[in-house]
């Protein structure tokens, strides 16, 4: 996408003031920001926010299509080579495969239906020619001491079907020993080739010496299957693409839980969850995809790293939730999250269409180093150290709660080439942050929705900070924190706003409110901790109207975050009035 709009720099810096400027009688003056340049109007921010929204069909048709044909999940009953075990030995009957005592071999395409059990042996598939090979596994359990149980050598394209109401079961050892210098199979469940695993049975795999489930091209897991994995490292993993379409995944592993790898060609090294239900308890990575990971539905539920309670030391290898070289993106579903590291993080860009997401991460809960874009969704962060983060920040939508250590909403970024920018059209944002609550590196454009801000309580940190601007022309702004640092939005706005520094600090579920001349209350909010300074803009504040801040008492209104709506106001204390005669008005 293109990033060559040039932002003009347009800011305004709050007056700071110390206990002494209250010693006489409150003032009030007006803030007029910076002339140096101007904001961009509704239009333009509403069309550079339409120019990053994509879903994850769109993103798929920039990766290579998988090997999926039309008859990959339909099998044929009446006509297959049996293949039975029989613990150390091994009966065929049919063409297309060998048995050298308790290890057989699939040489040719065609169907094969597998049943009974190894203690000690393995299935390959070994064949030249460009037939697909379906296999059925009517519940069968093998184990192999030397290598793997199930490994595909070489074949055009494999099929397992997973028989209904059976499970199957595939263990490995801690040791492999190859022929020559081989170091393949490398996986419990290996393929060389295109993989697909389906049908409504039960497969459990355990990887004592590497990997659970691993395919060298593409691996789809489909229809009803069912796969839970145990693994020393990676759990499931399709080099060029893994692809999950309405299954279900348990993996435990101490390496990375799903992962596509492929870093040769941006076409492929992707992850695509169509549908399904996810739980992957990981070491390292939960999801990893060296391109992109698109989420189209599903329900998921990741710990990695042990989990957001977990301090990671420099020295300790990634154990972010879903990481991503390109793009992650979610259209809808449920995902829970526990993190030692990020919960979402790309190199790219994030994009959030919609779903719910419950997140705990011991650092940033969505971090994309382009664009951290959120369209729609339900999202709530309840620990993190910054909560959402990227050069380029979007909220168009959704409903959104960020409590963080540090910054609640940051762009921020080592490319200097990108211009710092934070866009809101929409939505309803909730912050509660340590640290600077909504933090621009660059600028900020407001036209609509609803932001809350319980911000630092210290002043080295401000409740709103940015660099060039903030123009809001729409929506309903608070943000509640310390004084030292304090800003609100800009000259440049078509909006009115407020910025209100108080003489002492008020603790935490004091009510601040402000009403017109007439008595009618215009915002009463209760900053869930304590505060010295509010900046508010709303569309109710209009040219030539005297107002009156009070402090404390009570509101019988409808409260949602602190903030009160069609109720009574009464029993505050007056602490100033003001008349808006410009965009910006504080009040010291």
């Amino acid at each position: 996408m293109s990033n060559s709009k040039i932002y003009v720099l347009l800011g305004c810096m709050a007056l700071l003031c110390t206990t002494s400027c209250f010693e006489d009688e409150m003032i009030y003056s007006y803030q007029e920001g910076s002339e140096d340049g101007e904001t961009i109007d509704n239009s333009e921010v509403e069309e550079i926010i339409a120019s990053y929204q994509l879903t994850t069909e769109e993103a798929m048709d920039e990766n290579i299509a998988s090997h999926a044909e039309e008859d990959d999940t339909s099998w044929d009953d009446t006509d297959f080579t049996l293949i039975t075990l029989n613990s150390s030995s091994i009966a065929i009957d049919g063409d297309g495969a060998t048995a050298s005592g308790s290890v057989a071999t699939i040489t040719n395409g065609g169907n094969y239906k597998i049943e009974g059990s190894l203690t000690d042996g393995q299935i390959i598939v070994d064949t030249e020619d460009e037939t697909t090979v379906k296999i059925y596994l009517d519940g069968i359990t093998v184990h192999n001491s030397t290598n793997a149980p199930f490994n595909v050598a070489s074949a055009e394209k494999v099929i397992v079907f997973l028989g209904e109401n059976t499970t199957s079961t595939f263990t490995d050892t801690t040791t492999y020993v190859f022929e020559e210098d081989d170091d393949e199979p490398n996986a419990s469940f290996f393929s060389k080739s295109n993989m697909t695993i389906t049908g409504a049975g039960t497969l459990n795999v355990t990887g004592n010496y590497n990997d659970g489930i691993a395919s060298k091209d593409g691996l789809i897991i489909s229809e009803n299957a069912t796969i839970n994995v145990t693994a020393l490292d990676d759990g499931i993993r399709g080099k060029d693409y893994l692809i999950i379409d309405d299954a279900t995944l348990n993996v435990s592993s101490q390496g990375d839980g799903l992962k596509s790898d492929n870093d040769d060609d941006s076409t492929y090294g992707y992850i695509y969850i169509s549908s399904g239900t996810l739980t992957i308890t990981s070491g390292n990575d939960g999801i990893q995809a060296e391109s992109d990971v698109l989420i189209a539905d599903g329900t998921i539920n990741i710990i990695s790293g042990g989990g957001s309670s977990v301090v990671l030391g420099e020295d300790d290898d990634s154990a972010k939730a879903i990481k991503s070289e390109s793009y992650i993106i979610v259209d809808t579903g449920s995902i829970e999250i526990s993190a030692a590291d990020d919960a979402f993080n790309t190199a790219g860009n994030l994009i959030i269409n919609g779903g719910s997401f419950n997140i705990a991460t011991g650092d940033d809960a969505l971090h994309a180093d382009y664009t951290a874009a959120i369209f729609d969704g339900s999202i709530t962060v309840t620990d993190s150290y910054e909560g959402l983060e990227g050069s380029i920040v979007i909220v168009a939508g959704g409903s959104s709660y960020f409590t963080s250590s540090d910054d609640g909403i940051n762009a921020a970024g080592d490319d200097d080439s990108v211009d710092k920018a934070i866009y809101i059209s929409g939505g309803y944002t909730v912050v509660d942050a340590d640290g600077d609550g909504i933090d621009s590196n660059g600028s900020i454009d407001m036209i609509d929705g609803t932001v809350i801000v319980n911000g630092p309580t210290n002043s080295g940190n401000a409740a709103l900070d940015y660099d060039d601007y903030f123009s809001i022309n729409g929506g309903n702004f608070i943000a509640a924190g310390s004084s030292g640092m304090a800003q609100t939005a800009g000259s440049g706005s078509a909006q009115y706003a407020v910025l209100i520094s108080l003489n002492s600090s008020q603790v935490a579920g004091t009510l601040i409110n402000i009403s017109d001349s007439e008595g009618t209350s215009i915002v009463s909010f209760a900053p869930s901790k304590s505060y010295q300074s509010i900046a508010f803009s709303s569309e109710d504040l209009t040219e030539g109207e005297t107002y009156t801040i009070s402090l404390g008492g009570t509101d019988t209104g409808n409260e949602t975050d602190g903030w009160y709506e069609d109720g009574t106001y009464s029993g505050g204390t007056t602490y100033a009035t003001f008349t808006i005669e410009n965009t910006v008005t504080t009040i010291q």
